[in-house]
């Protein structure tokens, strides 16, 4: 996948329409400093602007494979165009998550919404929760963010995710990691 010619031409369509967003996943850890390996690209978004987003991946050439309440997953017919994931904001907590977005600079002179590391680590938590056998990979990164930016953390959001989610463990044993 060609990460720049994808983030540039998605971040310039969402700009001109004014399309709420907020890069999450494997990319986003990366301009937070942890270099990980991914395959797509993911974002939040409002959910009222889905169907603005939706004709813009068709104008790219994205086929919607997958589609629920929640989520929604584009793949382009080109391999070096890939994966576009939409995790969609509805809720109060994600729609917070969209407004402590932080601008980012990639490649250079793309500047793009990104969530903030304790954001990261709330939808971090909920997958966690979805899908437990995931909790290994996961935590790396809760961790690496915990420790890479505890002096700036907001830990009254981490304890938010942490009660909404019934994981009130993992955040001890994050308080005694960082």
């Amino acid at each position: 996948m060609d990460f720049k010619a994808v983030l540039f031409a998605l971040i310039e369509k969402f700009q001109k329409h004014n399309i709420r967003y907020a890069l999450i996943g494997g990319f986003a850890m990366g301009l937070w400093g942890m270099g990980r390996t991914t395959v797509d690209i993911d974002f939040l978004v409002h959910k009222d602007d889905m169907n603005k987003v939706d004709r813009i991946m068709n104008e790219l050439d994205y086929e919607c494979k997958y589609r629920t309440e929640n989520v929604s997953q584009y793949v382009s017919p080109l391999r070096v165009f890939g994966e576009v994931d939409f995790l969609h904001a509805f809720r109060e907590a994600t729609l917070s998550m969209l407004q402590r977005a932080e601008e980012k600079t990639v490649f250079e002179k793309l500047s793009l919404r990104v969530l903030c590391p304790e954001d990261l680590i709330g939808l971090k938590l909920q997958s966690i929760k979805n899908s437990p056998e995931r909790k290994a990979t996961e935590m790396d990164d809760i961790l690496f963010l915990v420790q890479t930016y505890k002096d700036r953390m907001d830990w009254s959001l981490i304890e938010g995710y942490v009660k909404i989610l019934d994981m009130e463990e993992i955040y001890r044993d994050l308080l005694e990691k960082r």
